[in-house]
Order: C-alpha cells, then sequence, then structure tokens
C-alpha cells in the first residue's frame, strides 16, 4: 500500500476535481439521447467489475468525489450510482469535515503548563508567608489579575516541596537546631596510644554554633578534680562568652562529676547527659574526635604526653576551626 502525504493527496484531489468539472461541461452540451446512453455503458461496466473484481481500495481522491457528488444524486439511488453502501459515503463525508475544522496538530496534548512566573511568584508567596495555605495564595493571584485554579496552586506547592500552612507555621529541624546551636557545647575524651603503649587521655570541648574546638589538657590519669579544673580553664578562655553557654552535652563518664558540672549550671546552663552506649546523642562531638585520629593521630608517633600536656595550644589551626566538611577525604601519608 502507497502512502500519500496530505499536501499531495490535496493536489491530486484539485486536479481530479477540474477533470470532473470539464466533463460536466461537455456534457452540458451534449444531447441527452447521448447523455442517456453513456449512463447506461458507465451503469453497466460499473455491474461487470462489481461482479469481477473483490474489494476496491479508494484513494484520497476518489473519496473526495465521491463525497462531493453525492450532494447531487438522491440519496435513495445511491446504491445504485456510487459503488460503496451508503452508510460508507456518509462516514467519508464526516472524516473529510472534521479533518477541515481538525486542530489537534496545531497544539501540543494535554493540559496548557502554567507560566513560569506565576509558578515562582507561588513558591515566594508560600515561603515568605508561612502562614498562608493554597486558598489564600489563590486569592492574592486573583486580587494581582491572574486567572489560576486552587488546584494549580496546589499542584505548585506540593512540586516545590512546600508543606500545607498548618506544617509551616513552625520552623523545621534544621532551623530549631541552627537558632539552637549558638549556646551548645559538647565535651568528650578520647584515648592516644604512645609508643611505649602507654595510654594518655584528651579532653576536647566543642562550640556547636561555630564548630570551634577548645583543648582542655592532657593527662595520663583524668580524676573528676582534674576535670573541674578543665572546665574553669574553658571559662578563663572564652570570658563573657561562657555565660552564654545554655546546654552542655556529655556522657555519663565518672570524669565528669557534679563539681564539673556545677561549673556550667552558675551560668544557668542545663546539662544534658546522652544514653548509655549512644555516641549519636553527642554526635558533632564524635565526629570531631574521628576528624583528630584521621587527620593527626594516624599520622603521627607519640613518645609521651609530658610535652602536650605543658602545651595543650600546639595544634594545629585547621582543627582548631573545626571537624572536616561532609565528604572531605583525609590525605594519606606517603609510603
Amino acid at each position: 500500500m502507497v502512502l500519500v502525504s496530505w499536501p499531495g493527496a490535496a493536489l491530486k484531489i484539485v486536479y481530479l476535481l477540474e477533470c470532473r468539472v470539464l466533463s460536466l461541461a461537455v456534457l452540458v452540451f451534449r444531447g441527452n439521447l447521448a447523455k442517456d446512453a453513456e449512463l447506461l455503458v458507465l451503469r453497466h461496466e460499473n455491474a461487470v467489475l462489481r461482479r469481477h473484481v473483490g474489494r476496491v481500495r479508494y484513494e484520497s481522491a476518489d473519496r473526495a468525489w465521491f463525497a462531493a457528488l453525492a450532494r447531487l444524486v438522491p440519496r435513495r439511488r445511491w446504491g445504485e450510482v456510487f459503488p460503496v453502501a451508503p452508510a460508507t459515503l456518509l462516514a467519508w463525508h464526516r472524516r473529510l469535515m472534521a479533518r477541515k475544522y481538525d486542530t489537534s496538530k496545531r497544539r501540543k496534548p494535554g493540559r496548557p503548563p502554567t507560566s513560569p512566573g506565576i509558578v515562582r511568584l507561588v513558591v515566594r508567596l508560600a515561603r515568605e508567608n508561612p502562614l498562608w495555605g493554597q486558598r489564600r495564595i489563590h486569592g492574592e493571584l486573583m486580587k494581582l489579575g491572574m486567572t489560576v485554579a486552587p488546584s494549580t496552586v496546589w499542584e505548585i506547592l506540593r512540586a516545590a516541596g512546600i508543606d500545607p500552612a498548618p506544617r509551616r507555621s513552625g520552623p523545621t529541624w534544621r532551623q530549631f537546631l541552627t537558632a539552637q546551636a549558638a549556646g551548645i557545647v559538647a565535651v568528650d575524651f578520647l584515648h592516644v596510644d604512645t609508643v611505649l603503649l602507654k595510654r594518655i587521655y584528651v579532653l576536647v570541648f566543642i562550640e556547636h554554633g561555630t564548630r570551634r574546638m577548645h583543648l582542655g589538657g592532657v593527662t595520663a590519669h583524668p580524676t573528676g578534680d582534674w576535670t573541674v579544673q578543665q572546665a574553669r580553664n574553658l571559662g578563663l578562655t572564652l570570658g563573657e562568652r561562657f555565660e552564654d553557654i545554655r546546654f552542655l552535652i556529655h556522657d555519663r563518664g565518672s570524669n565528669f562529676i557534679a563539681s564539673f558540672d556545677a561549673v556550667f549550671q552558675a551560668t544557668g546552663a542545663r546539662i544534658l547527659r546522652t544514653a548509655v552506649q549512644a555516641p549519636r546523642m553527642n554526635a558533632i562531638c564524635e565526629r570531631l574526635v574521628g576528624t583528630l585520629r584521621r587527620e593527626l593521630l594516624d599520622h603521627v608517633l607519640i613518645l609521651g604526653g609530658g610535652p602536650s600536656a605543658r602545651r595543650p595550644d600546639r595544634v594545629p589551626g585547621a582543627l582548631q576551626r573545626g571537624p572536616a566538611a561532609p565528604g572531605h577525604r583525609p590525605a594519606r601519608p606517603r609510603r
């Protein structure tokens, strides 16, 4: 079967129509007897072809010509004149009319997309006004002369990952922790083994707000009184900022005695003790300990704890600023 494109079929239809119009003009000047004789010949020839030929495949031009002539012939005689059934002829005519007024190829299927400017405005209104729901945002858009359905506003908010208004009334966990981080300090011990297999302990503090580390001290015997003295030294180091501490996080080790907590409670701080075997409750400090091991302690051999204990300030500046960034890969020493 040969497929003919629509422009080519249109030209063929025009050509056939011109030929038929010229043939009709010739028939006008003929006599009635000649016309009747020619019609009888054509009818007989049509009947013979119907007996010997099976199903006939008509092209678009043939269908257009039959559909146009159908208006000139009474409907009761369609079965005698045309080589197709009357229902087929009507179907061809409806198809031609539908193709004339068809606009499906001129537009994209589905609902037209929302304007990018409206999408940006809806998202901006929702983020700047946490108490506004989709109905309120839809009303504000209508005041600005923008015709948008409420369901469209809801779809835009859902695609942007913005929850309904009641869930946006309060801060998120990230916002809450960021706001409270300025007054949180965490403390923990880490141990280091020397070349002679002697274990020493390092006390570290870290501020959640700035991720700044403070080295408390280094000792082989971390008693409760020694820990209390390191807390007092931290107060002298921070100065007035020591009074801004609102929460102190540490584990349930025996080194953190009541006197250690009292140093911070004197400024109104609240002591938060983590659960047993729950390092994630003090995740930032645990991460600092891991960073110290990967970036410093795993690359050096420690002979003894004397010099470090006397000079606790000799710590690289990069470690003083806090732990490594997420996804940071520590450099490995050359072998």
